[in-house]
């Protein structure tokens, strides 16, 4: 019997292709690596929206949903209050009616809008108003500063939003699926990705990526430290994959972004994966293991300036261009999700 859905088909889809054995990953017919040099995250959502959604000034149009959402803040934002940023993210989400605001577009353009002002207003500081001209990327970094983007860093953050925007079946696309099988609309469906991807198995691993070099500390003491709690049983965050046998590809991609900015991370991070790798094909020579994307995810998104706790609904500013390209592309069908199950409870007992 086949657990945890390993291996079953569940849907036929366009969106991304994941390959495993190879190392690859295709988002619409264009390998990653290629998505992330040449698209910015607006080329992306238009990548993954064509032939769904009208795509053909979606720049301004997402502009002017980021004002759109903007509205919405006053209203939902003190309900939020307090709640760690993942949950204030997604309770604000599922605030959102199942209008303009929660359509596809209204979804995407809410998400940093709406993170920047949780940010915020746990500073005690008010919260900024989207720039419609801005790129995506770089209007998130100016409502968190309150200050216009370093053009380098809204680059990086920006490549990062492309390389995370989809990735086959995952955990939280999944969800939304089921959720937009049910014909339950985009509000919900994302609202139950965003709950899929709090988990630590799925979207809550980049931060304590960086707990992990904090605790080692220096370069010469990263094969000690790995060598102890291999032994110790302990895994290692940022390495290891459920999909991918060999390395994931995305890690290079961003491997390369952060090398181009000012990380004080980078050379203990480089140091920790080449310890890592030798010391998990020694304990470990039957399971492939190597790095994945969280690793240099947590090193971009330090670079740029965001806290460890806001890596997860970072992910979510970016993967929402999936999720709502998956939901689009699942109401389509008309198909309800409802796979099967088999019973391995008690046997009813048998009257004499």
């Amino acid at each position: 019997m086949t657990t945890g859905l390993d291996g079953i088909v569940a849907a036929e889809t366009v969106m991304s292709l994941v390959d495993g054995q190879r190392g690859v990953l295709v988002i619409r017919g264009l390998p990653v690596e290629d998505a992330a040099r040449t698209l910015d995250f607006e080329g992306v959502l238009a990548l993954l929206w064509d032939g769904f959604a009208d795509t053909a000034d979606l720049k301004a149009w997402l502009g002017a949903a980021r004002a759109a959402a903007f509205r919405h803040v006053p209203r939902l934002l003190p309900a939020a209050a307090g709640l760690p940023p993942i949950d204030g993210l997604r309770a604000m989400i599922a605030g959102l009616a199942d209008d303009a605001d929660g359509s596809p577009l209204g979804l995407v353009a809410a998400m940093p809008v709406f993170l920047a002002a949780l940010v915020r207003q746990a500073k005690g500081q008010a919260p900024v108003t989207p720039d419609p001209k801005a790129g995506h990327a770089a209007d998130l970094l100016r409502m968190l500063a309150g200050r216009l983007a370093d053009p380098a860093l809204a680059r990086a953050l920006d490549a990062y939003l492309v390389t995370v925007s989809d990735h086959g079946l995952n955990a939280s696309t999944f969800a939304a699926r089921v959720v937009a099988s049910t014909l339950a609309g985009t509000v919900a469906s994302v609202t139950a990705a965003l709950c899929a991807l709090k988990g630590p198995l799925h979207g809550g691993a980049p931060g304590p990526v960086l707990d992990m070099l904090d605790a080692i500390g220096g370069a010469q003491a990263a094969p000690g430290w790995i060598e102890a709690e291999l032994a110790a049983g302990r895994r290692l965050m940022g390495f290891g994959h459920r999909i991918y046998r060999t390395r994931d590809p995305r890690a290079d991609v961003l491997k390369s972004v952060v090398a181009g900015l000012s990380s004080p991370r980078i050379a203990l991070a480089e140091a920790v994966e080449k310890a890592a790798l030798v010391a998990l094909h020694k304990h470990k020579p039957d399971r492939p293991l190597d790095i994945n994307v969280e690793f240099y995810t947590a090193l971009v998104l330090d670079a740029v300036g965001l806290d460890r706790s806001l890596f997860t609904p970072a992910f979510a500013v970016g993967r929402v261009a999936g999720w709502t390209a998956h939901v689009l592309e699942q109401e389509q069908t008309g198909r309800l999700l409802r796979p099967d199950s088999r019973y391995v409870g008690p046997a009813p007992s048998l009257a004499a």
